[in-house]
């Protein structure tokens, strides 16, 4: 370690950060780190006394609801005992928050956002390059059309139906006076004016010449680019007849382009594995890779290497003849840490690890100088803003705690007040009561809030594990509290004037490969007023995005702040408890071997390898994309049925040994896998084991110190 102002500091993070991060920036190595020291100083000591106010409310409400289990407790009754001991707080007036500078893909543009695990280069490239994608590659290669394609061999009549499909879309985008988008021929540019052939001497333009935002044009003056525009979200049409696909189409259509991915998060949180300096530095990297616009991926693909690096910016032309830029890239938000973990990467003088989040905010704020001085080449924000989410915030206090922070590092970087912009993650339960005053901690810095219902399902499990039993998982999610949780987020965003200024946003689709069920079901999303949602992959984002061109949230947005806040809080803390039903053996057996695969199917990859995101096979073997918020709900699911006589410890250690077997199986083809069973005592197992049966006393029954210490004490044996 390396002593620099009362730090000891990990070599190869003070290596990256003096001769990588720090190199360009004009800020000076020494007072860097005079300056880190004295930020973990002044905020470490207040961090750990939220962190201990956290475990006396929790024992608070564990005595309650011990003392009050099974008797009929009014809402009322509850409400009051949370104000008196402070986990519920006193609404204040009305406000609106006072956000500025923030870019057109925050305020303006509503579509889908990615979240890709930072350390993965190749992810965050494509995520970040998924800001447009190809809808007949998203048609063709999932079930959208009811099946997927038969062979790696292009299949004609599939490719007809794409075309067809996408066709019929471009009539609902941009529909034409008349006739239908299957009807053109040919697509020409005459007089400023784009006209759409049906035949050599018959033509038509759109229904709303208004929604063409420009076009690109060949040296001989076809055109080779069409670009629309709806909702603020845009279309290219490429036209090309050399093309395999634009040959054989009337207009010689080869492809339409959809504006995908408007923003995505690199995350350095819950989709990763990052445990030490070491991981660290590699998420780092690659989170300076995307801020200077260097980063690249290498990798095989069909027997060839393939270099993977950020898209350029979009140069086409207006009807008008000026010259107009669309961005190539996603604009990128950085997910850090919450409160709770430390790191080893960095001690302080007491010998104690500090703050992970403390060490993000300074070190990914830092990074992004990069960007925010840039001066010529794509950039991201055009605002010179950046933009942290903050997961696992629990209430105001805690919010009030990263605005300080983010204000303390923004006086060390030279940076202007509020260029550090907040993401508030609404999915602990504590901050969802208290929603409107979280958002007034952070008036002048909220650009996002956004509902997580994996976390915030396990953290009501966990506030309330001594409530009694709660229902199984698919009845949780049909439960009273979700629908006034998921409301209350849009309506109080609005209610606080977010509209025009920030994100307000909803949770991921965790099946990525029921991308028809995706466009059947996801389109609540945009209807319920959020301007964005998550999406596990490029190929998603392309399709989720045609959800937005049907409906205007904006007009959606609207017509709530009109009706005024409608959810109810006492709802919200309706416990979704098992009460009086009654389940048979079956049922129970089958929720308890769901939730122990899909704990098994993640822990074993992040403890043995490393991988902090999986998409894991459930009961029905429909893959799930898992991350600790998946963990947690599972984990927390069985620990509470454990402690109020659902089950038994041994009916619970029965299933992960039979579940074991299913995942070794699962991953019988990797051969970096280390199989759990027959022995069942890997440190991946254990690890699974004490998820669940020490689940009752982790901090807000939160997976992470528990893998963290496993994945160091698998790294220490295996280096």
């Amino acid at each position: 370690m390396i002593n620099k102002y009362n730090l000891q500091i990990n070599p190869s993070l003070f290596s990256f950060v003096n001769n990588e991060a720090l190199v360009g920036t004009n800020i000076n190595e020494e007072y860097f780190w005079e300056g880190f020291s004295s930020i973990v100083n002044q905020f470490q000591p207040i961090n750990k006394l939220l962190l201990d106010k956290r475990h006396k409310i929790q024992s608070q409400l564990d005595n309650w609801n011990k003392k009050n289990k099974g008797k009929e407790i009014s809402i009322q009754d509850q409400k009051e005992y949370l104000q008196e001991i402070g986990y519920i707080v006193k609404e204040g007036e009305d406000f609106k928050i006072k956000t500025t500078n923030v870019d057109p893909e925050i305020a303006l543009v509503c579509g889908p956002q990615l979240v890709v695990p930072i350390t993965n280069a190749r992810y965050a490239l494509n995520a970040v390059n998924a800001r447009w994608g190809s809808l007949y590659d998203a048609v063709y290669g999932t079930d959208v059309l009811g099946s997927l394609p038969e062979s790696n061999q292009y299949d004609q009549k599939r490719g007809e139906k794409v075309v067809d499909f996408v066709k019929s879309h471009l009539d609902v985008f941009a529909p034409l006076k008349d006739t239908n988008w299957d009807q053109i021929v040919d697509i020409r540019y005459e007089n400023n004016k784009i006209i759409f052939y049906i035949t050599q001497n018959s033509s038509t333009t759109l229904q709303n010449e208004n929604q063409i935002a420009g076009f690109q044009l060949n040296t001989n003056k076809t055109i080779k680019e069409l670009v629309l525009f709806k909702n603020n979200l845009h279309c290219r049409v490429l036209i090309d007849p050399n093309h395999p696909i634009g040959k054989g189409d009337l207009a010689n259509i080869s492809d339409v382009i959809l504006e995908s991915a408007v923003s995505s998060i690199l995350d350095c949180e819950d989709s990763v594995a990052t445990v030490d300096a070491e991981d660290k530095v590699i998420a780092y990297r690659n989170w300076l890779g995307l801020m200077t616009g260097n980063l690249e991926a290498k990798f095989i693909k069909n027997k060839q290497t393939t270099k993977r690096v950020l898209n350029k910016d979009i140069e086409i032309l207006t009807l008008n003849g000026e010259k107009k830029v669309l961005k190539g890239r996603s604009l990128m938000l950085i997910r850090n840490v919450g409160h709770l973990m430390t790191t080893p990467a960095i001690l302080n003088d007491k010998n104690e690890e500090i703050g992970e989040g403390i060490m993000d905010g300074i070190i990914t704020t830092l990074i992004a100088l990069h960007d925010i001085k840039k001066k010529e080449g794509n950039k991201n924000s055009l605002c010179k803003s950046m933009y942290i989410v903050k997961p696992k915030m629990h209430g105001p206090e805690e919010v009030s705690f990263t605005v300080n922070l983010f204000y303390t590092i923004e006086k060390m970087l030279n940076l202007p007040e509020n260029t550090i912009k907040i993401g508030i993650m609404d999915e602990e339960r504590r901050t969802s009561v208290n929603l409107k005053e979280c958002i007034r901690a952070a008036k002048s810095r909220v650009a996002f809030i956004n509902t997580g219902f994996l976390d915030r399902t396990g953290d009501e499990i966990h506030t309330s594990m001594q409530s009694g039993a709660f229902s199984k998982k698919s009845d949780i999610k049909n439960a009273s509290w979700i629908k006034s949780y998921e409301n209350r987020n849009v309506e109080i965003g609005l209610e606080c004037g977010l509209q025009g200024k920030a994100q307000i946003g909803k949770g991921m689709w965790a099946m990525p490969d029921l991308m028809k069920e995706m466009l059947d079901q996801k389109i609540v999303h945009p209807k319920s007023g959020a301007n964005c949602s998550w999406v596990p992959s490029p190929t998603a984002a392309t399709l989720h995005s045609m959800h937005y061109h049907a409906v205007n949230v904006l007009e959606v947005q609207n017509d709530i702040i009109k009706k005024g806040r409608k959810s109810s809080l006492n709802d919200l803390l309706t416990l979704p408890l098992l009460d009086r039903q009654n389940l048979s053996e079956d049922e129970i057996a089958a929720e308890i071997e769901n939730n122990a695969q899909g704990i098994l199917g993640y822990v074993v990859r992040w403890i043995d390898q490393g991988i902090g995101c999986s998409k894991v096979p459930d009961i029905n073997n429909i893959g799930l994309m898992e991350d600790r918020a998946t963990c947690r709900i599972s984990s927390q699911a069985l620990a509470n049925w454990v402690i109020n006589d659902v089950i038994t410890e041994q009916q619970a250690l029965n299933a992960l040994k039979k579940m074991a077997v299913v995942v070794d199986k699962q991953n019988a083809d990797d051969p970096n896998y280390i199989p759990m069973a027959p022995s069942y005592n890997t440190i991946a197992f254990q690890a699974a084991k004490e998820l669940i049966f020490d689940g009752i006393n982790q901090p807000s029954g939160y997976t992470e110190p528990i893998l963290h210490k496993r994945r160091i004490e698998f790294k220490s044996q295996h280096n």
